[in-house]
């Protein structure tokens, strides 16, 4: 791979970090002065967003956006800090010094540091920076120059530069030191630093769970577990390797007591995710974390163990159906009596028979893990139901109804029965009527038989609303009849168009009572009969002249038929609306006169209301 611009090998392998600064992270814009353990400076050190020449801040955010670009942290920590560094005008120092002390001599390290140019436009002296490890007495082991940090035209960037070194024989504390090739000034050499680290470095090492292929995972299922072998390639590049495996307990890589061979066996009980690696270094230091190299993490899942419950609607009747229940997962088998299988979560069997019954098992399988579970399933016999002979009765009557078959015995509806929880009630319905009785066994099985009452209407005559006419009209009677196979007739059979049929045209002239028979066919009951009133009026005649002048001739006004209107309103008025003559009914005919006193002759208006609906309004001349 490429890193900044020195190439490194892939077939490499690192270890943990020795060092690891990424500045921390807070809730504030800046976190103070470089602190003891994080390293050193000669810069100064300033709370501004924008520190001047010579000068540095440790901050989340650059806010300088005419200048710099705009930028938070690489660690990506939320709030996370970085360096940001503004070079001296006058002269190049070290920005950065740090001491890593408790290292392996002959031990390869691997240095990086992720560093970007701040400035947005002009460059008149880009950051270019020389990595040095040097003894503490001063002398360099080894540096690295980046070279120029390029102007960024389209955003901020942060660049990975990283190099390797090995220990002389003898060292086992360094000096790591950044510093500036190039002058500051406005605008130059602007930078911000972040994610230094320092880790072993040494031959690859690959691990897997297999010994023909680099395979890094596994997964089983607690209670089904198989043990692993862990395997890896001997590392070349030592003189005299050593190794030793080591499993992670939540963040931390624990040294796995006695497991320092290039294989080891695992096989853990518990569910969970368990994650293992070898780590390796010449055997003298192979006991110090910052010497060694780890290989590529082996994930070994476990899930849980796969419970699982098979049920049945069990006991059931014959002729029901079986329905079977599994505790979900992602595939099903079932096996059962006569043959029965199916690959569904919920299998039923329609229509079971006694020959069904048994032990159903289910296998359940959900990712790695199956497991299986069996339920019995009881099937008893159904009872035979017998509810007898459908039976006729007239209406009021009762009959004896008889079921067998069972031992217990319901029936329904339960209208018109004696006992609806006995084999043998009594049933008096209204209309007919189909009962079912439901017949239970000894083992709640059930089964049912129906019988129809039919029965028989007595007769039921109703001769409508009486009528009323006027003489020489006609009507027509509204009569009904119920019951079983009736016939009927009317009488008196007088004016009527037809005294068999129910709505005949009856033509009176006179007040008349007409009565409705109706007679079963079938022997249920009496002959039932209804009257119908038919009111006949008269038709009034209503003179327009009279002469009350004592002569005997004509001397009232004579309505005739009137009288027959026992509720009628007559009213007379003058011309002038007064009223002159009231009356209800008309029992005494208008003689003439207005409390007793003669009205003079000449025109008077009057209105007639019958109260059947019809009035009559005109005039009427009245002479002395």
């Amino acid at each position: 791979m490429i890193i900044g611009s020195l190439q490194i090998s892939n077939a490499q392998s690192l270890g943990d970090p020795v060092v690891h600064i990424t500045f921390g992270s807070g809730t504030t814009t800046h976190a103070g002065a470089l602190p003891a353990d994080s390293g050193s400076t000669s810069y100064t050190y300033t709370s501004a967003d924008f520190p001047s020449d010579g000068s540095y801040t440790i901050e989340n955010t650059t806010n300088s956006p005419n200048i710099w670009w705009t930028t938070t942290d690489h660690t990506g920590n939320t709030g996370g800090y970085m360096m940001v560094v503004n070079a001296s005008v006058s002269k190049t120092d070290y920005f950065y010094k740090r001491e890593v002390d408790g290292l392996c001599s002959g031990t390869t390290y691997q240095f990086s540091a992720w560093i970007g140019n701040l400035l947005r436009s002009r460059d008149i002296s880009p950051p270019n920076i020389t990595f040095s490890i040097e003894t503490t007495a001063g002398a360099v082991i080894q540096s690295y120059n980046t070279g120029t940090v390029a102007l960024q035209t389209a955003g901020f960037k942060w660049i990975q530069y990283a190099f390797n070194f090995t220990l002389p024989a003898g060292t086992s504390n360094i000096i790591i030191k950044m510093s500036n090739n190039s002058n500051g000034g406005a605008p130059a050499n602007d930078l911000a630093l972040d994610d230094i680290t320092f880790s072993p470095y040494g031959p690859s090492m690959v691990a897997s769970f297999s010994t023909t292929s680099a395979t890094t995972t596994a997964t089983e299922c607690a209670g089904q577990t198989q043990a692993y072998t862990l395997t890896a390639q001997p590392a070349s590049g030592y003189t005299s390797p050593a190794y030793q495996w080591q499993v992670k307990t939540g963040t931390t890589w624990v040294d796995i007591a006695g497991a320092t061979t290039l294989s080891y066996k695992v096989n853990p009980t518990a569910a969970g995710t368990y994650e293992y690696r070898i780590t390796t270094a010449e055997s003298a230091n192979i006991s110090s974390e910052s010497c060694r190299v780890a290989s590529n993490v082996l994930t070994l899942t476990v899930n849980s163990a796969l419970v699982i419950t098979a049920g049945a609607n069990s006991p059931l009747c014959s002729g029901n159906t079986l329905n079977l229940t599994a505790t979900s997962g992602t595939s099903y088998s079932w096996t059962g009596p006569n043959g029965f299988t199916s690959k569904l979560q919920n299998p039923t069997i329609a229509a079971i028979t006694t020959a069904a019954a048994g032990d159903y098992t289910v296998t359940v399988t959900n990712g790695t893990c199956s497991a299986s579970s069996t339920t019995a399933v009881k099937v008893y016999e159904q009872p035979v139901a017998s509810a007898g002979s459908d039976v006729t009765i007239c209406e009021g009557d009762s009959t004896p109804l008889t079921a067998s078959g069972g031992l217990s015995y319901s029936w329904q509806p339960t209208t018109g029965l004696s006992d609806p929880g006995i084999a043998n009630p009594v049933a008096s319905p209204t209309d007919t009527t189909t009962y079912t009785v439901t017949v239970s066994n000894s083992n709640a099985c059930t089964s049912t038989a129906s019988v129809t009452v039919n029965v028989l209407k007595k007769p039921v005559a109703n001769a409508g609303a009486d009528k009323e006419i006027t003489q020489g009209q006609s009507t027509t009677l509204s009569g009904s009849a119920k019951g079983t196979d009736v016939s009927y007739y009317w009488t008196p059979n007088t004016y009527l168009s037809d005294n068999t049929v129910l709505h005949p045209v009856a033509t009176p002239t006179e007040d008349i009572t007409y009565t409705l028979h109706v007679t079963s066919g079938v022997g249920c009951g009496t002959e039932a009969t209804d009257d119908v009133f038919v009111r006949v009026y008269k038709t009034i005649t209503i003179p327009n002249t009279f002469t009350p002048n004592s002569d005997g001739t004509n001397d009232t006004w004579n309505i005739k038929a009137l009288d027959t209107y026992p509720e009628s309103l007559t009213q007379v008025f003058d011309r002038y609306g007064g009223i002159v003559f009231k009356s209800i009914g008309y029992a005494i005919p208008w003689d003439g006169t207005y409390h007793n006193k003669n009205v003079p002759t000449g025109t008077y208006y009057y209105l007639i209301d019958l109260k059947n609906g019809k009035k009559f309004s005109g005039w009427v001349l009245l002479v002395r």
